[in-house]
């Protein structure tokens, strides 16, 4: 739980304002095709939907007059938090220490970048292409398996193979399509009626709350995807012992890499 706060609450302070000032000097296309994104991810509509749509409708010299050029480097910059927790988290979860900051703030960067356009999408692809959901539903958890899947390979430096990876991938790939799906039927109704009893604030308390349920899911998955990895049948099939992806060893709690020992054999 304090991992999926600590995860909400970077999403909540850091990637929605970067997803919005980028979006804001977007084309118009690019403004629509984020708008009906967030309809699909949260089935944001309403009064809680106009709210959003009145962030686009100041131009981007309003916004640069507003933030600013360093302003808004600072805020997509300071998105990467982000993907420093989650990257913490899948250390964690596979217990290895953390990778050299020199090594890994590329791979932080590329993940947002990749993170903010795959949601810029989502309803394009929820749409099955404007085929329908018979299409777009398992077109829908595929991406989000294989988006899961590069994340764990992508902030763990490559460390673990790509095989034993794929149970966790499927647990928070399927779970965070079901958990959106799960939000399009009730969110909507919560955010418009926060709207109305406590004014702008409310759905800001809301929205925070189904980040922080969402990103429970995401770390219960991961976790999990670990265990099953190293569940004796399954991990003969993914190779995570033979393919040089044993348990690894247990991290010290200051998350420092432990040190070889050299001085003989364990008494």
């Amino acid at each position: 739980m304090d991992t999926a706060t600590r995860l909400a609450a970077q999403a909540f302070l850091t990637v929605l304002p970067a997803l919005f000032v980028i979006a804001a000097f977007a084309p118009a296309a690019l403004q629509e095709q984020l708008q009906s994104s967030l309809r699909a991810v949260v089935g944001l509509e309403g009064a809680s939907a106009e709210q959003v749509n009145r962030i686009y409708r100041a131009n981007s010299e309003t916004w640069g007059d507003t933030w600013g050029t360093i302003g808004i480097l600072v805020t997509i910059l300071s998105a990467t938090s982000c993907s420093r927790v989650l990257q913490r988290l899948c250390e964690r979860a596979w217990q290895l220490p953390r990778l050299r900051t020199h090594l890994v703030v590329w791979r932080w960067v590329a993940w947002l970048l990749v993170w903010l356009a795959a949601l810029l999408f989502q309803g394009t692809v929820r749409d099955g292409f404007g085929v329908g959901p018979a299409l777009g539903v398992p077109l829908t958890v595929i991406a989000s398996t294989l988006l899961w899947w590069w994340t764990q390979h992508l902030l763990l430096g490559s460390r673990v193979p790509w095989l034993p990876l794929l149970p966790a991938a499927v647990l928070t790939g399927g779970g965070a399509v079901a958990v959106s799906a799960a939000s399009a039927v009730f969110l909507p109704d919560m955010l418009n009626r926060s709207l109305a009893q406590f004014g702008p604030l409310g759905p800001v308390f809301t929205f925070l709350s189904w980040l922080i349920a969402f990103f429970t899911v995401i770390t219960a998955a991961i976790a999990i995807g670990y265990v099953l990895a190293h569940e004796e049948r399954l991990a003969r099939h993914l190779l995570t012992r033979e393919g040089g992806a044993s348990r690894p060893r247990a991290v010290p709690a200051t998350g420092s890499e432990p040190a070889d020992r050299t001085d003989g054999p364990h008494r």
